[in-house]
């Protein structure tokens, strides 16, 4: 770290003394390829704390997560479970009906952090596995059950425990 700020210090201080030795301002600029204001910025800093205060300084503050309540985070993630089919907006309201308020985006957000996001990550997350049993000449069968939520379900069947998904 130390080297970086050192190299990010030459590069603005480099800046101001080529100003300073070719006693223009614009020709420094445009050779360095650095705008007018920028130079400015490098200079007013130098003035006002020395070569120290060009060190680079992050503007931006941190951006805290809006994180919900726990309570409507787990009742968001069962959601998605039970109805993987409803988008964003409808999660959202049906919630809304249930009591728990919590907007389109938040519910995405949710999603998101829970690896949710998509109709087929929701779907992946209703998958369920079981062994069957064993047929003579093909060894263990298991079942992949993907889809219960309708009056239709689908269900695969594999001979390993690690089932090539669907698409």
């Amino acid at each position: 770290m130390e080297s970086f700020n050192q190299s990010v210090i030459k590069h603005k201080a480099g800046l101001l003394n080529l100003a300073a030795e070719l006693g223009n301002i614009s020709k420094a600029c445009k050779m360095m390829g650095f705008s007018h204001d920028t130079f400015y910025r490098y200079q007013a800093a130098r003035d006002a704390g020395g070569v120290e205060a060009l060190f680079e300084v992050s503007r931006r503050k941190p951006n805290l997560k809006n994180r919900v309540e726990e309570a409507i985070e787990v009742a968001v993630t069962a959601f998605a479970i039970d109805f993987p089919a409803y988008g964003q907006t409808r999660a959202s309201n049906e919630l809304r009906k249930q009591g728990v308020f919590v907007s389109p985006s938040g519910v995405r957000s949710i999603w998101m952090r829970h690896d949710l996001a998509s109709m087929k990550q929701r779907l992946r997350a209703l998958e369920k596995l079981s062994y069957v049993g064993t047929i003579k000449g093909v060894g263990r069968i298991y079942q992949q059950t993907l889809w219960t939520h309708t009056q239709w379900a689908a269900a695969k069947l594999h001979t390993t425990k690690a089932p090539h998904y669907w698409r």
